[in-house]
């Protein structure tokens, strides 16, 4: 087996964040790995057309500078004593972003939820997991929180 020194969770700082963050930490334990978390901010590029480009970038920054504070939170609260961790919060399409960290960092494995949109919003975006499983240069552990 391959030697995995470097894990990725994307997160999104929901109950099911919660529930595969120890699986992430777990495995990263194990194999004496660095754990990355990931929070993306979704682009608003495709509304360039409609609302004014300088809009569009202070609101991305401000979401961004929420959701620092946001991991911040999450990390304090759920991987208290982890030391061997790196976070980050980008901006962008979550899938392209994921994959563009696995290769900037060489990631060995992401472990990530199967489930996070619901409904119309599925229906219309489709699965992030479906999408990083179909295109991530390495593997990738999925995890049901409604079964753990």
């Amino acid at each position: 087996m391959k030697e995995i020194k470097k894990i990725l969770c994307p997160v999104d700082f929901s109950e099911s964040s919660k529930k595969i963050v120890p699986y992430a930490v777990t495995l990263a334990e194990k194999f004496n790995a660095k754990l990355y978390l990931i929070y993306v901010v979704e682009g608003l590029g495709h509304y360039a057309g409609y609302i004014p480009h300088t809009s569009l970038a202070a609101f991305e920054g401000e979401v961004a500078r929420g959701a620092e504070k946001n991991m911040q939170n999450f990390v304090e609260e759920h991987l208290e004593g982890f030391k061997n961790l790196e976070t980050r919060v980008v901006i962008g399409g979550i899938s392209e972003e994921i994959n563009k960290l696995v290769t900037a960092e060489g990631i060995g494995l992401i472990v990530m939820g199967t489930h996070g949109r619901k409904g119309l919003d599925k229906a219309i975006f489709g699965s992030v997991a479906g999408q990083v499983v179909k295109s991530a240069p390495c593997p990738v552990m999925t995890v049901n929180p409604y079964k753990v």
